[in-house]
């Protein structure tokens, strides 16, 4: 390990770009405490202190959004967006037909950042509705001026994340979105283990053994299952060409248990929010019934049975939707015959398809699974034992670790494309 880090930090070029990405980091960390002025700090954070919920939209925003700072809807409306434009894909023929080549998936990443700004508009209003209406002396009486000042500065703060994002996915050593979430989460540990110690019982020392336990396995599980491949064998026909002969190779192509990343865990954490922020708003409603069922909505969203199993399903769900996204068998097909290459017993063209259709998506069906368990498996453990302390969080354990483990795959993939042996 320290002779690889020796090595990347020997290699000019990747040493100045993980340097600008850390760089970049620090930005962001540094606007996360930028505060936006009318709001009373102390009791805004003894608030996400008490409330779950909010508690968990603050991990995500590495605190910014208990500093109500410039940055506190972190890239959230970003990461809305790509969803809304993935769905549309599906919905909508001549959306996939623009994703088939770069510059119809550079014009829908355009879209999908002209689609950024209404939704950090309607995010940061009702975010500052929401603590309103909480009447916990939050939020100071707003002039109409001071409210759409507030907008436009948090709407500007989410779109300057998504500019450091796609700044830090140009120099390819990680994915700038997943690293500005990794930063945030990675940002809170230290204040949950200084929480941690401080509030430490002998008598809950058994249930915090056990669930450092859990977080290992956890690590352990992401990792093997990340890792995990299905290598497909494939075999080059030999065709001569003047006086040369090419092809009569055998060699593989790898299938991965989880294809999608970390994307499935964004993307699902990120729709199981949302039912409980909206019934934020009907919590105080003058009907009987509407504020019964918002109530009932924000307390099992909170960790429960219903939570748990929605965060399943979704988990499992986005993961063969994403996967369908990025794993086209037809044009892997269709590049292995226009090249001479062909699976061994399976013909060229339709039947090579749907072989490889069929592979992707039981090894697909086990990842996602495995997945799915291993996103509510921390939950259900701190249920079980009472203690909701330390970075046990199942959804941050499988950010922090797919996210570094895909960072460390570009730098390795770049100091291979350096590497000449025997030179």
């Amino acid at each position: 390990m320290f002779e690889k880090v020796s090595q990347i930090w020997k290699v000019k070029e990747i040493r100045n770009k993980i340097l600008y990405v850390l760089f970049i980091l620090f930005i962001f960390r540094m606007a996360a405490h930028i505060p936006i002025p009318g709001v009373n700090v102390a009791n805004l954070k003894a608030f996400f202190e008490s409330n779950e919920l909010f508690g968990l939209v603050n991990v995500f925003s590495g605190g910014a959004m208990s500093n109500f700072s410039v940055v506190m809807l972190g890239i959230g409306p970003y990461i809305t967006s790509s969803i809304i434009f993935q769905l549309l894909t599906i919905i909508i023929p001549k959306l996939a037909e623009l994703q088939k080549d770069e510059a119809g998936r550079q014009k829908m990443n355009q879209w999908q950042r002209y689609m950024t700004i209404p939704l950090a508009i309607m995010q940061s209003y009702a975010t500052i509705t929401i603590l309103k209406q909480q009447g916990q002396g939050i939020v100071n009486d707003m002039s109409g001026f001071d409210l759409i000042s507030a907008i436009i500065t948090i709407t500007a703060g989410s779109i300057f994340l998504m500019w450091l994002g796609e700044l830090i996915s140009e120099k390819k050593v990680g994915n700038g979105i997943s690293l500005l979430i990794f930063a945030g989460i990675i940002a809170r540990f230290p204040e949950q283990i200084r929480q941690t110690i401080v509030s430490f019982d002998a008598s809950n020392a058994i249930n915090i053994v056990i669930l450092l336990a859990i977080g290992l396995v956890t690590i352990a599980g992401v990792v093997f299952i990340t890792q995990g491949q299905r290598n497909i064998p494939v075999s080059y026909a030999r065709r001569i060409r003047g006086n040369r002969m090419y092809g009569g190779v055998n060699t593989h192509l790898p299938l991965k248990v989880n294809q999608a990343g970390v994307i499935p865990i964004i993307f699902a954490i990120s729709i199981v929010l949302i039912p409980p922020l909206i019934a934020q708003f009907f919590i105080k409603s003058g009907s009987y019934w509407v504020a019964t069922i918002a109530e009932w909505v924000v307390i099992n969203f909170k960790g429960g049975v219903i939570y748990g199993a929605l965060y399943f399903v979704l988990v499992v769900a986005f993961t063969f939707f994403y996967t369908t996204v990025v794993f086209h068998p037809d044009q892997i097909s269709e590049n292995l015959q226009k090249q001479g290459g062909f699976i061994p017993g399976i013909r060229p063209g339709r039947n090579t398809t749907e072989f490889l259709s069929y592979v992707s998506n039981r090894i697909i069906l086990a990842g996602a699974l495995f997945l799915g368990t291993i996103a509510v498996l921390p939950t259900v453990m701190q249920s079980a034992t009472n203690i909701g302390t330390l970075m046990i969080g199942g959804t941050s354990l499988l950010i922090v670790v797919s996210v570094v483990i895909e960072t460390v795959k570009q730098i390795e993939s770049q100091l291979v494309m350096r590497d000449y042996e025997g030179f």
